[in-house]
């Protein structure tokens, strides 16, 4: 396993209007593997931080049962318009796709949707801004986003579900940590990945340097 800090701007696959991918580059990666390293999970393109890559094929099928089975314990930090006027709390709201066109990725509350939940937890504000702890229970498209948005407080730079006008250097969405439970009789691997420097601004008025090593939310199993 390699887990990389992936910037923001770079998508993990090709997509249909070409450019520079995160796919590009994992050959450099083998580090004396006959194959290259490929991705076990998703990150749009837009979000930074944390991505896990399976260095061989049976080491990527098993972190890919990791992820599908929901047991890879995600952490993310947002930024937000606004905020929740809790401290913390759940998102429990379903999704499902805004349309049956097969290449479109949005998506959109549905009462009829899958079921998808999110913990939030508020580490900080500022004016007019909060920062968010975000442990998607469920992991479907888009949905920490998505989320954030039907709530009410969309995170900054987000063009397709936000305020993008009002977002400062793109989307404010930050894949912060990954705690991993890969042996059984050991304690699971935990990996952080540095704030980017595209958020520092927002999370430094947040007041990220008092509370950054906060300990993490209680997560629960998903069902």
């Amino acid at each position: 396993m390699l887990v990389i800090d992936k910037p923001a701007g770079l998508p993990v696959h090709p997509g249909p209007k070409g450019g520079p991918t995160l796919t590009d580059h994992l050959d450099a990666l083998r580090f004396g593997l006959p194959r290259r390293p490929e991705a076990a999970h998703r990150l749009d393109r837009d979000t930074s931080g944390c991505l896990v890559l399976g260095r061989h094929a049976k080491a990527l099928a098993r972190l890919n049962r990791l992820f599908a089975d929901g047991k890879a314990d995600k952490t993310y930090w947002a930024l937000v318009e606004g905020g929740p006027d809790e401290a913390e709390g759940r998102i429990d709201l379903p999704l499902a796709k805004r349309s049956d066109d097969p290449r479109s990725w949005w998506m959109k509350t549905d009462p009829a949707g899958a079921p998808s939940l999110t913990l939030y937890r508020v580490l900080g504000r500022a004016d007019g801004l909060s920062w968010l702890e975000l442990k998607p229970v469920t992991g479907r498209t888009h949905q920490l986003r998505v989320h954030c948005a039907a709530m009410g407080w969309p995170i900054r730079g987000d063009a397709i579900y936000g305020s993008a006008g009002r977002a400062g250097p793109g989307l404010q969405l930050h894949a912060r940590a990954l705690s991993l439970p890969l042996y059984p009789k050991r304690d699971a691997i935990r990996v952080e990945a540095p704030a980017p420097t595209h958020m520092r601004a927002g999370l430094e008025a947040c007041g990220m340097a008092a509370v950054a090593e906060a300990p993490a939310l209680t997560r629960p199993s998903a069902t």
